[in-house]
């Protein structure tokens, strides 16, 4: 059934109402109307005499018709070709990579965040500028609760990663309050970093493991503004409030100060005791105060930002390599394993026939033997890594032989590479039996341990599914560091040097006095003078040094009970030397080779 159109007749025009301008192919007044029913002829059916008439005249003082435009000559209608842009105009600017990769801006700060925020530069102002210990574990937690209470803001989900990566970095900063020896100390406030930033963005793969891992400082400026506009907004609608806050921290302010200094008057104990739980602030420190103040608030705000709005870096991705050919692929690397397994036969005659052989054909040392083999096996593993990395980037992919295939070489490699770590450790044991042991060697010698670690997961991926070694070997290196500071490197070494000298071999008396105050218990045990020569420049270091509670580590403090008011006296005149001369090496005659090439410190 057909509707017929609906048809409006016009009204009457309201007095004083300008009429409306013709619509585009509307008829103005001076054109004829057509007649009800009959549809206009096309313009190409219409007569060119018409067509081409000029227009008729609008009367004067009639704007209800608008006049033509100007008729534009041929050789202006020409299509020209159009005109590169100005280079100094603007243009269309794709967006940068992190806006890319990150999923979306955060929200309005929330108040939680906000407070732990400003709770973290307060103590980092009145913590951090006597030194490191306890304190940095202290100062740490209000940042994560404020990164927790971002990411829960955000709608962000604890996932059981994100709480290894949390708990790991912050048992890395316990490392701080129990050694006094500043190098582990580093690597484990490094080491939590990096994890605390791997928590905040949930990276799984190796570049996104890699990027994640110093990811945090991207945020920075981001979380300046974001922090600068939740200020605002919540300043604006909540003056009263923040007036109300302010007066009542006002006036506990002033509350405890009065009463504090009363009872601080009125018993000496109390005084003590607060005066040793309040921290010495001068005038003279406030700028160092502010600095560290800011660092506080900035790392804070940093880590909220990411927890909001993390960056996915597993989003950035590498272009796999051109799989090789099975022969072209696998011929260099089986040409490699033999190398290897001829270096370990020869290792392994050396260790049946004995060294004592080795040495009476080669004409060297115990020392000299590990010291010319330990550093190229360690590079020697280094490069293997790398190797290894770059088989897997172009290794064949064609189906179950080539996994075969891949799996079958470069778990071989693997293998014969733990051997030549074994062989590169047991140098390492000669050659610290020879010298002893310094902070260089064992720091080395755990390096090589940890290569060790991180071929055998390379080996149980190639088993299991490489789908977890980069999150587990980051984990290693984590755990690696962490033991590194459990033992107390320091101790340790200090352990080690003494043992050695009871069994009848020289000591470096010049050597052990530079350690840290973990090395205290071990060196208390040495007899007189080494005893005094060894500990001064440390008794000197303690007495000299005031640091509160907050900024002593556990091994200063038992340092300090070991000690005491202790004074070595005159004891200390003739140290110069002493101890090199004492003993002697059971495995070389003449003394040892007092000069160590590879061990500058």
């Amino acid at each position: 059934m057909q509707v017929p159109a609906r048809t409006t007749a016009p009204g009457p025009t309201a007095p004083g109402k300008r009429d409306a301008l013709p619509e585009p192919g509307e008829a103005g007044e001076g054109d004829a109307r057509p007649e009800p029913g009959k549809r206009d002829a096309p313009p190409e059916q219409t007569d060119p005499a018409k067509r081409a008439a000029p227009p008729e005249q609008t009367a004067p003082g009639r704007r209800d018709a608008l006049p033509e435009p100007p008729k534009m000559p041929l050789y202006a209608q020409q299509v020209r070709p159009q005109q590169p842009p100005a280079p100094w105009g603007h243009t269309k600017q794709t967006p940068p990579v992190l806006s890319r990769l990150r999923p979306a801006e955060p929200g309005t700060i929330d108040g939680a965040t906000l407070w732990s925020v400003l709770a973290t530069a307060v103590l980092s102002a009145l913590l951090l500028g006597d030194g490191i210990g306890p304190n940095l574990l202290v100062v740490a937690v209000p940042a994560a609760l404020a990164a927790y209470f971002a990411a829960r803001a955000a709608g962000r989900r604890l996932r059981p990663w994100t709480a290894v990566w949390a708990a790991g970095g912050l048992a890395l900063l316990g490392i701080p309050a129990l050694r006094d020896a500043g190098w582990p100390t580093f690597l484990a406030v490094v080491s939590a970093v990096a994890l605390g930033s791997l928590a905040l963005h949930g990276s799984r793969n190796w570049l996104g493991m890699f990027l994640g891992s110093a990811g945090l400082f991207t945020s920075v400026a981001r979380s300046l503004g974001w922090a600068a506009h939740g200020v605002r907004d919540r300043m604006a609608g909540s003056r009263g409030r923040w007036g109300v806050v302010l007066r009542t921290t006002a006036v506990a302010v002033v509350l405890l100060i009065v009463f504090g200094a009363l009872f601080a008057s009125a018993d000496a104990a109390f005084a003590d005791v607060l005066g040793s739980l309040i921290p010495d602030v001068s005038l003279g420190e406030g700028p160092w105060r502010l600095f560290l103040a800011a660092i506080g608030l900035v790392g804070a705000l940093a880590a909220a930002y990411t927890a909001a709005a993390p960056v996915r870096w597993d989003d950035v991705t590498v272009r796999p390599g051109r799989p090789r050919g099975r022969l072209e692929w696998a011929l260099p690397l089986i040409f490699l394993n033999l190398l290897f397994a001829v270096f370990l036969a020869i290792q392994l005659t050396v260790l049946l026939g004995g060294y004592d052989k080795v040495m009476a054909e080669t004409d060297l040392s115990y020392a000299q033997y590990a010291r010319e083999g330990f550093w190229q096996l360690l590079w020697a593993t280094l490069l293997t890594l790398l190797v290894i990395a770059l088989a897997l980037r172009w290794a064949p992919r064609g189906g179950a032989r080539d996994r075969t295939l891949v799996r079958g070489v470069l778990g071989t490699l693997c293998l014969l590479t733990l051997v030549v770590v074994a062989s590169a450790l047991r140098r390492m044991d000669l050659y610290v039996d020879a010298y002893g042991l310094t902070r260089l060697r064992i720091s080395v010698a755990a390096m090589e341990l940890w290569l060790g670690v991180v071929l055998v997961l390379i080996m149980a991926a190639g088993v299991l599914g490489a789908r977890m070694l980069p999150r587990a070997v980051a984990a290693s290196a984590a755990v690696g560091v962490l033991a590194f500071g459990l033992i107390s490197p320091d101790g340790l070494i200090a352990e080690q040097n003494v043992q050695r000298y009871r069994s009848d071999h020289s000591i470096d008396i010049d050597y052990l006095r530079g350690l840290s105050a973990d090395a205290v218990p071990a060196l208390d045990t040495l007899p007189e003078p080494l005893r005094s020569c060894a500990l001064d420049e440390i008794q000197r270091t303690l007495r000299s040094s005031h640091t509160p509670w907050y900024a002593t580590s556990w091994g200063e403090a038992r340092a300090r009970d070991i000690l005491g008011d202790w004074d070595p006296g005159v004891r200390v005149r003739n140290c110069q030397g002493l101890g090199s001369e004492g003993g002697g090496s059971e495995r070389d005659g003449d003394g040892g080779d007092t000069y160590d090439p590879y061990d500058p410190y």
